[in-house]
């Protein structure tokens, strides 16, 4: 199985790095998430709702759309902040990198462990600038939201493209495909990883 691949990039001011991130994490997810799933018996099942919430940026001229669940917020919010706080204690011009990977497990036979196949890894890379002033601030608050926009309407047609999606499981495979440990959505496995870079390229 080939693993698709996509990078979106964006420039901001450092205040707004979180909810830049956020709001691009989370539109992904938004796409890659479903209901809760109900086995009635194994081939049968039904799926639950997911409910959206609109989420307004305070340092961007950006609304972005988001899974209402607290708890998948905490997990993203959590990672973004992590990357955040690793961006500015590299003392770079900053520069970085975190990367939604999505993927399957695949049972090996005992004693290995489960292998995990990537099926699509979204790559989004972030520059950071420092602005002198707040006419340059608004200008730039403008700026990201209008490309902010342009990213989120590239995320839709990609995931509208008629791509490799795992197959919907049967119940004792559901594990194997999707994360079920949140109690109201499930989205497709996924880990965060994240990369800081130098103004050399170093990692």
């Amino acid at each position: 199985m080939n693993c698709r691949s996509e990078v979106l990039e964006v420039t901001v001011e450092s205040r707004q790095v979180e909810e830049a991130m956020l709001a691009l994490l989370h539109t992904i997810l938004l796409h890659r998430s479903t209901g809760k799933f109900h086995y009635k018996k194994e081939g049968t099942y039904s799926i639950g709702t997911v409910g959206t919430q609109d989420i307004d940026c305070d340092f961007i001229d950006f609304t972005f759309v988001r899974v209402s669940s607290e708890e998948l917020d905490r997990v993203m919010r959590k990672a973004v902040s992590e990357f955040k706080d690793a961006l500015s204690i590299s003392g770079s011009d900053g520069v970085g990198q975190i990367s939604l990977e999505f993927y399957q497990k695949k049972k090996s036979r005992w004693p290995f462990s489960d292998e995990c196949i990537p099926w699509e890894v979204w790559s989004i890379k972030i520059n950071v600038v420092n602005l002198a002033n707040e006419q340059e601030r608004q200008i730039c608050r403008e700026k990201v939201g209008e490309k902010l926009g342009e990213k989120v309407i590239n995320v839709v047609e990609v995931i509208n493209r008629h791509e490799y999606l795992p197959k919907m499981p049967t119940q004792s495979e559901v594990d194997n495909v999707f994360d079920t440990s949140l109690k109201d959505v499930q989205p497709y496995l996924y880990k965060i990883t994240y990369q800081i870079t130098d103004s050399l390229g170093h990692l």
